[in-house]
């Protein structure tokens, strides 16, 4: 008996000790533990609780406005995004190295279709979509400004075998690799707008200088003409529009520029000044698009996805 009594005095003292360091546990510990554990139940058996992670929340606090929103299952690599035909999906593509696939994906990050098309895949680094549903795939990855095969491929999803060509070259190219001051002949971004592809260069020399070309979206060889230089601090990666285009987003490696106008002409003709959004930690951040005016998605090379809110 005393011995009984004995064990229910120490279990006792155990649980007061234990209920008082529970109580007394750092938050940030706490989600640590319970982030390790694969994240809080939300109610449902078996279903976690995805926003609210410890990653989240240190993304939060050093990015306000910035959320993951997942990590892609089963593609290699995301270069480039364009909305998808359904709310909340996306297209992603490769680039260089890679089969030439488009890759169709939601925001919980599942793989929905693999389209297999059949033209190469020399460094394909962007994609744009019109307002008829086509999508332009724009091959014109140029590491070593040397290309002259760059070309924009028009397809329509739901028919990937019958793919229109774009071949150009740009306007005031004539060297092949230019000296290396000049090298600013690397396209990564482009989007459609009014029956014109706009492509936004990647400032290998000096870091400093988007240069804008246009194209006709009609298929057909065409010269590439330079409309605008953009002074951007970093190294273009990818181009969106907003829906009531007002808003130019322009993605680098971990950073983000927002410029603002009336319309796209207008912030192309005044260039303002960008505003400059640190997207330090993020990742390779390769892909990018609106889903309205105030959202942005945003994807990298390693797979993870987020949603930017201005």
């Amino acid at each position: 008996m005393r011995i009984i009594l004995a064990l229910t005095a120490l279990l006792g003292v155990l649980s007061g000790s234990s209920c008082s360091q529970a109580q007394s546990e750092d938050p940030t510990a706490k989600a640590h533990k319970e982030s390790k554990k694969g994240g809080k139940k939300d109610g449902k058996k078996g279903k976690k609780n995805k926003e609210d992670t410890l990653e989240n929340r240190f993304i939060d606090a050093a990015i306000p406005g910035l959320s993951k929103l997942a990590t892609f299952s089963n593609v290699p690599e995301s270069s480039s995004l364009a909305l998808g035909e359904q709310p909340g999906t996306f297209y992603t593509n490769a680039d260089a190295g890679n089969s030439p696939t488009l890759y169709k994906v939601n925001t919980a990050g599942k793989l929905l279709q693999e389209i297999n098309l059949p033209v190469a895949n020399h460094d394909w680094e962007s994609l744009a979509k019109d307002d008829k549903g086509n999508l332009y795939v724009v091959d014109a990855g140029n590491n070593n400004n040397s290309r002259k095969n760059l070309v924009v491929y028009r397809v329509n999803p739901a028919s990937p075998q019958q793919v229109s060509k774009i071949p150009f070259s740009y306007a005031d190219q004539t060297e092949f690799p230019p000296k290396k001051d000049e090298r600013n002949f690397d396209c990564e971004g482009s989007l459609w707008h009014a029956g014109k592809l706009y492509l936004f260069t990647k400032d290998r020399a000096q870091q400093s200088t988007s240069k804008v070309y246009t194209l006709t979206d009609q298929p057909g060889q065409q010269t590439a003409k330079l409309i605008a230089k953009l002074a951007i601090p970093g190294e273009v990666t990818d181009a969106s529009l907003s829906p009531n285009g007002r808003r130019l987003a322009l993605l680098g490696r971990e950073e983000l520029f927002i410029l603002e106008g009336n319309d796209l002409d207008d912030i192309l003709k005044t260039k303002p000044k960008p505003r400059h959004v640190d997207l330090a930690g993020a990742g390779q951040t390769e892909g990018l698009v609106f889903t309205d005016d105030q959202t942005l998605i945003i994807s990298t090379e390693q797979g993870s996805l987020y949603q930017y809110k201005l």
